[in-house]
């Protein structure tokens, strides 16, 4: 017991504490989200999709998407990391290189997938949708985990946890995911995604450390 007193003085004299959030702790980063507030962020359609509980952003409504509007300059390269929750059967989504629009799915940047059971969608949690897709569920339901993306150039690093499930180089002059959509990296914001009004999903510690371009 006076070993465990003695390291948290320790820690606390280093300025941290023992009860900080990863966030807090993590060199380089910068928290986005605060856990009490909207601000920095913006909500498109279905506003009351949105709501905060026990300091996250909840998800659960029909289709709407909240972006991320704190700081003008685009992100490029960057590592970003985002603590999830997924009720059973439910669906979600981050976006990266994406910029805000009032209504419908984004059309720009990637979509990086949240959804562990959702029965409708094969596309498990890390895939970056519809370019490199995983179908083996690795997290449980209703537990939290960390989504980490991290984009440097043409490439894109997904890991759930520590486990890392994509690894891609977006081919040169690469063509658009579809006539309707834009599926290719260049810069932009982060969005969240409430998918529906039967899926639940918990976002908190939104994080991010721009790399060098």
């Amino acid at each position: 017991m006076r070993s465990m007193l003695r390291s948290a003085f320790a820690i606390l004299a280093l300025g941290y504490s023992p009860f900080a959030s990863a966030a807090e702790v993590e060199e380089g980063f910068v928290r986005l989200d605060n856990g009490k507030s909207f601000e920095g962020w913006k909500i498109s359609e279905s506003p009351d999709s949105w709501s905060i509980e026990e300091g996250a952003f909840k998800a659960k409504g029909p289709r709407s998407h909240l972006f991320y509007t704190g700081d003008d300059k685009p992100f490029k390269n960057f590592e970003l990391r985002v603590d999830c929750k997924a009720k059973n059967n439910s669906n979600g989504g981050i976006y990266i290189h994406t910029k805000f629009q009032d209504v419908n799915w984004p059309k720009y940047g990637h979509e990086v997938q949240v959804n562990n059971s959702y029965t409708h969608d094969p596309k498990k949690s890390g895939s970056l949708y519809g370019i490199v897709d995983v179908t083996e569920q690795h997290i449980p339901d209703d537990t939290w985990w960390t989504e980490t993306v991290i984009v440097k150039d043409r490439h894109v690093t997904i890991k759930l946890n520590d486990k890392t499930v994509v690894d891609y180089d977006e081919p040169e002059g690469k063509d658009a995911f579809n006539k309707d959509f834009e599926r290719r990296l260049g810069s932009g914001t982060f969005a969240l995604q409430a998918h529906d009004p039967n899926s639940t999903i918990l976002y908190k510690n939104i994080r991010v450390k721009r790399l060098p371009d």
